[in-house]
């Protein structure tokens, strides 16, 4: 089955210091609002958020909840408890509304090129600090800053990862490990995520996207 999944990054006012760059990927709460209004009630559509931003839980969940909507909530856990960042109760709370929790490394910096022990701090460490907040398994990861390569899928494909979302702007197969996903944009509004994002893209596109796709994974 063909879906299409959607990934948030920060909604509101900021309640930390960006990364360079970040800024590009903060919304408004009434455009966020507004893409969940048009998603409700589509199959074929999944969520996420990355990062772990406190606007995760202060203004995603209730609004998911309102909307009987489920998502997954990629963590940084190296930001856990920090001011602007999910806590570890936090975290909890996400689970405990049936909420996934996914792995996002353990510092926000891109895999690619990384030696041995900092690739197990990203790949496995950072996943056993989530697995002990929720006391749960974490089995999806997405990649930091959307970066990869050959190496770094072949070291994610032994440690049990169940999905690996990209930021691949494609539509994705729901039995696909590596799952493509479109990110929201600050300068993204409700009709151009329903025009640019939630339509079913042209063959030409699909065979573009598929292309690059390839490209990332054989370089």
């Amino acid at each position: 089955m063909r879906v299409v999944n959607v990934c948030f990054h920060g909604i509101g006012a900021p309640q930390r210091r960006r990364e360079p760059g970040e800024d590009s990927y903060w919304i408004s709460r009434d455009v966020f609002l507004g893409v969940l209004d048009t998603v409700v009630g589509r199959t074929d559509v999944r969520l996420s958020f990355d990062d772990g931003n406190s606007s995760d839980v202060e203004i995603a969940l209730p609004a998911l909840r309102e909307r009987g909507l489920l998502a997954s909530f990629f963590v940084v856990a190296g930001r856990l408890d920090r001011p602007g960042s999910l806590s570890r109760d936090d975290v909890r709370e996400l689970h405990d509304a049936g909420m996934t929790i996914g792995n996002h490394g353990m510092s926000h910096r891109p895999w690619r090129g990384l030696d041995p022990a900092r690739r197990r701090e990203e790949f496995v460490t950072a996943r056993t600090v989530l697995q002990d907040v929720t006391g749960s398994r974490v089995q999806d990861a997405a990649l930091p800053l959307g970066r990869y390569d050959r190496a770094v899928l072949h070291e994610l494909r032994p440690l049990g990862y169940r999905t690996v979302q990209t930021s691949d702007r494609r539509w994705a197969h729901t039995d696909r490990w590596l799952q493509p996903r479109f990110s929201i944009r600050c300068g993204d509004t409700v009709d151009s995520v329903e025009r640019d994002v939630l339509r079913r893209p042209p063959v030409t596109s699909r065979a573009r996207g598929a292309l690059v796709g390839t490209v990332k994974r054989l370089r």
